[in-house]
């Protein structure tokens, strides 16, 4: 579903992940889970959630150790992440934000607040996520109209250019691979060729006009940038 929230959901626990799935489902979210430390880092790198719900006790490496390593890399580093688990004394609880955990809840728990607690991060860390406009580069987009003007001006874009220009306003100067393009902006990607992403990036392109914001990274993507190399 093009423009909703990412969830990497980290759990264990099959009828909790059950549980949390649904309701995170039912508030808009695409949910990928997984119940492994090891996966989790490698998901987190391919899918780039918007939001990580991790639990402490997980299988293979722990959840308070995938924290660890995800802040230290430069993709993850600013990666929300709030964090699940059973051990709710202060000590666990300073060490798990100390850690790098945007937010840390406890079980058991109301899932209704869960979901709260994760927008209220995604509030704070990711304000464009919870905007009814966005704006960079003189572009800008009202996400209640569906209207995009830059410098002031209208601009015409087509559905999929409007859906490919708010992903990448909602994370300007972020690099996306055509696959990651492919599967965030196309509702049926396993139907559409990587090179119909470069298609769309030139229309959306001569809809955008001069100068440039869309910068190809070579052998790595696209991102929104307003700073050309």
């Amino acid at each position: 579903m093009a423009g909703a929230k990412r969830l990497l959901l980290v759990e264990d626990d099959r009828s909790l992940a059950d549980l949390i799935t649904f309701h995170f489902e039912r508030d808009g979210y695409v949910v990928t889970r997984t119940g492994d430390g090891e996966e989790a880092l490698i998901l987190a790198e391919e899918i780039r959630p918007d939001i990580m719900v991790l639990d402490w006790m997980i299988e293979g490496i722990s959840g308070i150790e995938v924290c660890r390593r995800l802040r230290r890399r430069p993709a993850t580093a600013n990666l929300p992440i709030l964090m699940l688990t059973a051990r709710g004394e202060e000590d666990d609880r300073v060490r798990g934000l100390e850690t790098g955990a945007d937010d840390y809840i406890t079980k058991p728990f109301s899932p209704k607040e869960l979901v709260a607690r994760a927008a209220a991060v995604l509030r704070r860390v990711r304000p464009a996520l919870a905007a009814q406009a966005l704006d960079y580069g003189g572009l800008e987009m009202d996400l209640v109209a569906h209207r995009v003007k830059r410098d002031g001006k209208n601009l015409s874009l087509g559905p999929t250019e409007y859906r490919l220009l708010r992903h990448f306003l909602e994370n300007p100067g972020r690099v996306f691979s055509r696959q990651q393009l492919l599967e965030t902006v196309w509702p049926h990607s396993e139907e559409i060729e990587l090179r119909t992403v470069d298609v769309h990036i030139r229309r959306l392109r001569l809809a955008i006009g001069e100068p440039d914001l869309i910068r190809t990274v070579r052998s790595a993507g696209y991102a929104l940038d307003a700073v050309m190399a």
